[in-house]
């Protein structure tokens, strides 16, 4: 079972912590909802647990092994990550950039090669971007891109997925879509670690949540006991009620809290 080890991480920008002393153990299976407001450290914290950006203090580990001493490709096949806000820097078709995430050595340009067809039209009919498939990637909306860059991370089978934000800008179905997809690569023992903004979403689909406060580790666990009333106060600010259960559980913002005066 994959399995990525965080210990002591902090990462420094002009002598300030914005990750700041962060351990965790994330296993396959898990759905990890990574919440928090607005410069909390959220995608700071993703890009080291991929392996994109190295810590002032602290180490990485995937399966035991630290990140810096895995294999680049080696690295990228086994786990997949979502930028937040992706750009489309050249005008390639829809299939191609879906493609990528198959293997670094496909040919700039020409046909795909063969054997990657069926998986290729899979990621695509998954994703809903049969209609795009040859549409220029530099002339896709924001949330039909952010569906491209999913289907160009999972068509690559990955054993663990980070992503940032995926479901920002895309319309109610699409996101629903895109969460209900991550959950289901959880529950067939993959590792995915996303931030969140919706807490509804994560309420509803995560198993765990991981709630950071001014880059540090406000809270951890199962998502049940870890997203409280208690939390949300602590964490955004804000009060809040949490009601219903399961799929039908949603969270109520109530109002700012209150300031003494």
């Amino acid at each position: 079972m994959t399995r990525l080890c965080a210990t002591n991480l902090t990462v420094r920008r002009s002598g300030r912590a914005i990750v700041d002393a962060v351990s965790c153990e994330l296993e396959g299976g898990a759905f990890v909802a990574v919440v928090g407001a607005n410069g909390a450290g959220k995608s700071t914290l993703l890009s080291v647990l991929a392996g994109l950006l190295a810590p002032d203090e602290g180490t990485v580990s995937l399966d035991g092994t630290s990140l810096p001493r895995l294999d680049r490709r080696e690295l990228a096949r086994r786990r997949a990550y979502l930028p937040q806000n992706p750009r489309a820097e050249w005008p390639i078709a829809v299939e191609r950039l879906v493609a990528l995430g198959l293997t670094p050595q496909l040919p700039a340009f020409g046909g795909l090669p063969g054997g990657f067809e069926p998986r290729l039209t899979q990621a695509l009919k998954a994703c809903d971007l049969m209609d795009q498939r040859l549409q220029p990637a530099t002339t896709l909306s924001g949330g039909e891109l952010s569906r491209a860059m999913l289907a160009r991370a999972l068509i690559g089978d990955p054993q663990a997925v980070i992503a940032d934000e995926p479901i920002a800008g895309l319309d109610p179905r699409h996101a629903l879509d895109t969460v209900t997809r991550l959950q289901r690569l959880a529950g067939e023992g993959r590792l995915v670690v996303v931030a969140l903004h919706d807490l509804t979403l994560a309420l509803r689909f995560s198993t765990h949540v991981m709630a950071l406060k001014a880059g540090r580790l406000a809270a951890f666990g199962p998502t049940a006991s870890v997203m409280t009333t208690g939390l949300l106060r602590e964490v955004f600010e804000v009060e809040a009620r949490i009601a219903g259960e399961g799929a039908n559980a949603y969270v109520d913002y109530l109002g700012p809290l209150a300031v003494n005066s």
